[in-house]
């Protein structure tokens, strides 16, 4: 089969198509998928430069999402027959034609997705459901702003913040992306180059927001913080702007706030049955049409590197796909 290879940590130049062996038959607990679509997001840039928690050793195939048809079943598998069409979880090796998952971590994929947007759901909108619905207690009402808006777990997150019932900032860069953000359904979208806490302020009347969604941190953390109502609550969902901020806890201790972190793979490892509940629900609301990712561009496998590159560059809106 084809693959896209890590044969180097580095950044998209260490990527190759190569012709690997096929994955062995399925084991105990597995199904063997056909991919015919596969997510690039952002873990996937970390795992390239050896710079996530899970470091695999080069060479190896990147990828944990995807989407295809099953076409093979461990001797134990109840679940899937030879012909399902598919969305699956890898802990590496979706960038092939060809990948091993347990059934535990494949869907049937909803009528509401099409094959590529299935490829896309599970990490996305499970990431951003967790964190607003369990870890920031959202409720009907709540104002929420969401940075990094337009990006790959921020449109879920506008998605499900208004499926629920909140108030709805994004912040993002550029025009287009801040007009896609409303046409996503956010109530206001900001520019937050040159401060964003005024605009916050202004649009809430001097309250402050009660959640902070935020995958960005770094630089513009304590102005975040500046955004918060009393009780407010920021969840911190990575690192896109630099390194780690320092919170200041007095701060945190004036104003009753909270600063929670959110990984989902902890939900995964810690709770399997939450996070399995989670992905029924959000299955069911796909299904409704409720929930829908969206696509940015599609690249070829052989492209992964550009896909890569897009990602680092911060290109993409919403999400990319490869197929093939």
């Amino acid at each position: 089969m084809k693959a896209v290879v890590c044969e180097a940590f580095g950044g998209p130049e260490v990527l190759a198509l190569r012709e690997v062996p096929d994955p062995p038959p399925p084991g105990a607990g597995e199904v063997q998928v056909r991919i015919r679509a596969r997510g690039a997001q952002y873990v996937d840039v970390l795992m390239l430069a050896g710079k996530y928690q899970f470091r695999p050793e080069p060479p190896f195939i990147p990828g944990s999402e995807a989407a295809g048809d099953v076409i093979g079943v461990g001797p134990d598998v109840t679940r899937f027959r030879i012909g399902d069409r598919v969305m699956s979880r890898h802990r590496l090796g979706a960038f092939a034609e060809v990948g091993n998952a347990s059934a535990e971590n494949c869907d049937p994929i909803p009528a509401g997705l099409s094959l590529e947007e299935a490829a896309v759901f599970r990490g996305a909108y499970t990431t951003a459901y967790h964190a607003l619905l369990q870890r920031g207690r959202l409720a009907q009402g709540d104002r929420v702003l969401i940075h990094g808006a337009a990006g790959g777990i921020g449109i879920p997150a506008i998605q499900i913040a208004k499926l629920y019932g909140a108030e709805v900032i994004a912040t993002a860069s550029t025009e287009e992306k801040r007009s896609i953000c409303r046409a996503e359904g956010a109530d206001h979208a900001i520019d937050y180059r040159g401060g964003f806490r005024d605009k916050v302020m202004d649009l809430t009347g001097g309250r402050g927001v009660d959640i902070i969604y935020d995958p960005v941190n770094g630089p513009t953390f304590e102005e975040s913080l500046r955004c918060l109502a009393w009780g407010g609550r920021i969840l911190i969902l990575g690192f896109l702007g630099g390194a780690p901020a320092l919170a200041r806890t007095n701060y945190l201790l004036i104003k009753g706030i909270e600063a929670i972190g959110v990984r989902i793979g902890g939900l995964n490892e810690a709770h399997p049955e939450i996070a399995a509940a989670n992905t029924r629900t959000l299955l069911d609301l796909a299904a409704q049409g409720k929930l829908k990712p969206r696509i940015w561009r599609r690249f070829p496998l052989a492209e992964a590197a550009a896909a890569v590159q897009a990602l680092i560059d911060r290109q993409v809106i919403g999400k990319a796909v490869l197929t093939g």
